[in-house]
């Protein structure tokens, strides 16, 4: 569950069984209501291009080899608040969907499967072709985009997503590649639109910082309200358990 990282390997690591990961109780208090106030639905889903952006972040080593030798746990769950928001009795209408961190690819495909129109951006290149490969062999359309989550200016995104996902991705970034993500995000985000986040609440490393609501709440601004934090319960090493995992969802004014 961390940012995508370059990689210096030789062979594409066969992708594992995606697991439905559960999360755990409330950490704030919220309305009895519907988790998701429900944002105006885009229009149906289109067929986009496959698109290549040529520039890659620079990424940490650890995250390098963790995609060298085939050790990525958050490409191989697909968790309990995704399921949720996709085909959950709340979930959201269908509309535009843009994967912030997609990895290879199991949480685009599955909302492609769902009859989400779905961008996703990844940096890693040997993760862009196992996601293209899965999402061939799902029969699906996703438009995959290599490039960085802290310029997603760059990418020629068109706005008006309705739902934006976060499996893990924003907690790897520093606290000025935060702020040009919030930025991004906020540009491409409908009025309305749902930011789902999973994120780790404590540093450890390659984390550099741990994520909070309040630090949520400042970073994002007055653009986007904090509806709801939960505790989560993703599985993998003792130090990312350790982290203490936890669900942030943001709402577009």
């Amino acid at each position: 569950m961390q940012r995508p990282l370059s990689t210096g390997a030789r062979s594409a690591p066969r992708s594992a069984p995606v697991k439905s990961v559960p999360s755990s109780s409330r950490l704030s208090s919220g309305s009895s209501r519907s988790p998701w106030s429900p944002a105006s639905p885009s229009p149906g889903a289109r067929s986009r291009r496959h698109f290549t952006c040529v520039r890659a972040p620079e990424m940490g080593i650890a995250y390098r080899l963790m995609y060298a030798v085939g050790f990525t746990p958050w490409d191989r769950v697909l968790p309990d608040e995704l399921k949720k928001a996709i085909e959950g009795p709340d979930a959201l209408p269908k509309g535009r969907a843009l994967d912030l961190g997609a990895g290879m690819g199991a949480k685009a495909v599955y909302m492609a499967e769902h009859g989400w129109d779905v961008t996703a951006v990844e940096a890693v290149p040997r993760a862009l072709r196992e996601a293209e490969r899965r999402a061939k062999a799902a029969g699906v359309k996703v438009d995959f985009r290599r490039g960085d989550v802290t310029r997603l200016g760059d990418l020629g995104l068109e706005p008006g997503y309705t739902f934006l996902f976060d499996f893990g991705c924003y907690h790897g970034l520093k606290a000025a590649e935060r702020a040009r993500y919030a930025e991004g995000v906020t540009d491409l985000a409908e009025t309305g639109a749902t930011l789902l986040m999973m994120a780790f609440t404590r540093a450890v490393p390659p984390v550099p910082s741990g994520v909070s609501a309040a630090e949520l709440e400042e970073r994002f601004g007055p653009a986007w309200v904090l509806a709801w934090t939960k505790r989560g319960e993703e599985a993998g090493t003792p130090a990312m358990m350790r982290a203490e995992a936890a669900w942030f969802c943001l709402k577009k004014r």
